[in-house]
């Protein structure tokens, strides 16, 4: 999973027909030959205008193009395009999205409505946003909720398989157990000898 480029975009009202213009730019195209990598980003700033130029305000789209989607989405003129690869999660997707436009809109207010040409300088939160939602679940918490559950579940397999394997210190934790009756632990020795235990001890 990968994200390759963040792009904020200004989009003019669609019958105005006018580009959009870049109003900031993070790209990380290392995993392209040298010298591929100035034609990549020109690709990219290609594509993104067109598909921020087509994505009308208040709605979000998914382009596919070759292994890559390219989200966008555009809220009130302002727009931001995602370049990810096929297996990046479309959820997690529109959240860095809208993560990004938050941040934008705090640190810039609607200045970036008087803006009229493409803007060269660095935005440092974009490019620090480009290496840190990678993962998918930095930008989707539910992702990410769901994944230490997963992990939990696993966890605690391993460690019932673990103490399955020990079987022969089983019998010592039964005896010594303040959890069990007498009537238990005796269950548990006449179930044992009849070999008829439950999967669980």
């Amino acid at each position: 999973m990968k994200i390759t480029a963040l792009l904020v975009l200004k989009c003019h009202p669609i019958p105005d027909g006018s580009d959009p213009v870049i109003l900031a730019n993070a790209t990380d195209v290392s995993h392209f030959g040298y010298f591929q990598r100035v034609t990549v980003r020109q690709f990219i700033v290609f594509v993104g205008r067109t598909v921020a130029k087509r994505t009308p305000p208040d709605q979000r789209h998914s382009v596919q193009h070759e292994e890559y989607k390219v989200h966008s989405y555009n809220r009130n003129g302002l727009c931001v395009v995602g370049f990810m690869d096929d297996h990046y999660p479309v959820r997690s997707a529109f959240s860095v999205l809208n993560q990004v436009l938050d941040e934008y809109q705090k640190k810039h207010g609607d200045s970036w409505k008087g803006i009229q040409a493409d803007k060269a300088d660095q935005w440092p939160y974009l490019n620090d946003a480009l290496s840190r939602f990678q993962d998918p679940a930095q930008a989707d918490k539910l992702l990410k909720i769901q994944r230490e559950l997963d992990e939990t579940k696993i966890i605690l397999h391993k460690t019932i398989d673990s103490v399955l394997e020990r079987g022969e210190k089983l019998d010592s934790l039964v005896e010594k157990s303040s959890d069990l009756s007498a009537a238990s632990q005796m269950f548990y020795k006449q179930a044992k000898k009849s070999n008829q235990c439950c999967t669980i001890l």
